[in-house]
């Protein structure tokens, strides 16, 4: 992104604009979403609460997150085998012809791709882990906390 630069009473007047370049990256860094949203005072109010607060806000959270998690899966895995069961049903009565080879070499030449290119990690994807990772250190009560009860919510 590129900004005017503001023009000095000495520089003379002429039509060859000169742009100052902004490095959107660091500038993103540096300014985190939550102070835009918040204000800069605003950090992890969590911090303020006691180690039992922190924990039973972590696992409410991971409850509720891992309930949610198991029933989207359930649905997602049921649509899945529901229209692999319709398909082989079709193929069995006649109504579809499936070329299982060529479908196996098309999932073959899609993992293979898939493979490549999580080789070659974005480094948007870097980053986001390096920012959970110290996120999950500066907030490890209420990170354990949110694992407890996130594998309680899978589990009930």
């Amino acid at each position: 992104m590129a900004a005017r630069r503001p023009r000095s009473a000495s520089e003379p007047d002429c039509d060859d604009d000169s742009y100052e370049v902004l490095d959107l990256t660091e500038y993103a860094r540096r300014h985190h979403w939550w102070n835009r949203v918040f204000g800069r005072n605003s950090g992890p109010i969590v911090e303020k609460y006691s180690v039992a607060t922190q924990i039973v806000m972590g696992g409410v959270t991971g409850w509720c997150a891992g309930f949610l998690f198991q029933k989207v899966g359930k649905l997602a895995a049921t649509a899945v085998g529901g229209g692999f069961l319709l398909l082989q049903i079709a193929s069995h009565s006649g109504y579809v012809q499936v070329d299982w080879k060529r479908v196996e070499k098309d999932v073959n030449k899609a993992k293979r791709q898939i493979k490549k290119r999580a080789n070659r990690a974005a480094p948007e994807i870097s980053t986001l882990i390096e920012e959970s990772t110290e996120f999950i250190k500066q907030n490890i009560v209420v990170s354990s906390g949110f694992v407890g009860g996130f594998l309680l919510g899978l589990a009930s």
